[in-house]
């Protein structure tokens, strides 16, 4: 008696079909991603020399989507393209994750603007060894080997923010003997930068008093660590600034990037504190103007986007096409106030 096949002819068809459309998904599926990274990577269907990722710690907020279009139109002059890689994948991950990403891809060139940290120094020193250069924005790395550094020198930041704060003294009658002042720093960091800013402010302080002792109070500058870990552990951060009992309001808050500035704005506002608590802020967005022309952000500092991201793709350039570029690049500020803030918006002030 014959056995029965183990698959009989039709179950064999239907099989073999179905193989060969598995394997034309798979096949399609493969094309579609290929051809996806490559519209990523191109636009008009225009190809380019170089490739480079910006990789930023705070992808979301508008200081960062200005300057990474600022760096794209730029690299667009070079015929290089420039992708925000933590955009284009589907889940998020870390700096250093990214980092690790970008020199395992073989890019041309890694824009780093992230919090300094050991490990992030390390990578760095990965991706040169794989000859892909870094740029740094912000924040140095000078122990690292990253090809150059791009942004604003810590010191005459907290020069200009000493200045603004003189002149708050001398303007704004405040309730305490001792004007109490706090700068917001970074409490997940190890940048060194923080700490240059807030000795160059301290020491402008301390020139002044010696010099015009008698012109207005005295201050007390301390720092206050934040939690930047995201946007809502930013406003928790300033949520307990203002809510401690046992310190007391600041008179005066320095704030140092974007977040933090909303932030507080928004809490003053929110907990009924303005014209009790002051605010320093960084950067120009609508709504930080906004702040500024209703009183409650005496004033803040703007940096030349456009400036940092030429000086971005500059230095990538020269680096091919000479082999070396300038290690050290700064771009100008500007401090808005409300007697400037009309002109300002005349001028390029940033509307976004």
């Amino acid at each position: 008696m014959s056995k029965k096949p183990f698959l009989s002819k039709n179950s064999i068809i239907i099989l073999v079909i179905t193989t060969l459309l598995a394997g034309l998904s798979a096949t399609l599926l493969v094309f579609f991603i290929s051809f996806n990274n490559k519209l990523n990577k191109t636009e008009e269907d225009r190809t380019y020399q170089r490739y480079y990722v910006m990789i930023a710690g705070d992808d979301e907020s508008s200081f960062t989507d200005s300057l990474y279009e600022s760096v794209r139109a730029r690299a667009e002059e070079e015929d290089a393209y420039v992708e925000m890689i933590s955009k284009s994948l589907s889940q998020k991950y870390s700096d250093k994750e990214l980092v690790k990403i970008a020199v395992a891809s073989k890019v041309d060139g890694i824009i780093l603007y992230a919090d300094e940290s050991s490990e992030l120094r390390d990578l760095i020193d990965e991706a040169y060894k794989e000859n892909i250069p870094v740029v740094t924005l912000f924040n140095d790395y000078n122990l690292s080997k990253r090809l150059s550094f791009v942004g604003i020198s810590n010191y005459n930041l907290g020069k200009e923010y000493g200045k603004l704060i003189i002149e708050m003294l001398d303007e704004i009658t405040f309730k305490n003997n001792t004007v109490k002042i706090s700068v917001l720093v970074d409490a997940n960091t190890e940048d060194p930068g923080q700490n240059v800013l807030y000795t160059a402010i301290s020491e402008t302080l301390e020139k002044d008093y010696l010099n015009h002792s008698f012109s207005h109070k005295p201050a007390e500058v301390s720092v206050y660590p934040v939690d930047s870990t995201n946007s809502f552990s930013v406003e928790e951060s300033v949520r307990n600034l203002l809510m401690d009992q046992e310190n007391g309001l600041p008179d005066i808050v320095v704030c140092l990037n974007e977040i933090e500035t909303t932030s507080m704005y928004q809490a003053v506002v929110d907990y009924n504190e303005v014209g009790r608590v002051n605010i320093l802020g960084f950067y120009d967005s609508a709504s930080i103007l906004k702040g500024i022309g209703r009183n409650v952000i005496y004033a803040t500092i703007s940096v030349d986007i456009d400036e940092i991201g030429t000086a971005c793709i500059d230095a990538l350039t020269e680096y091919y096409e000479l082999g070396n570029t300038s290690e050290y690049s700064t771009a100008d500020i500007t401090v808005v106030t409300k007697e400037s803030l009309d002109l300002y918006k005349e001028g390029d002030g940033d509307e976004n």
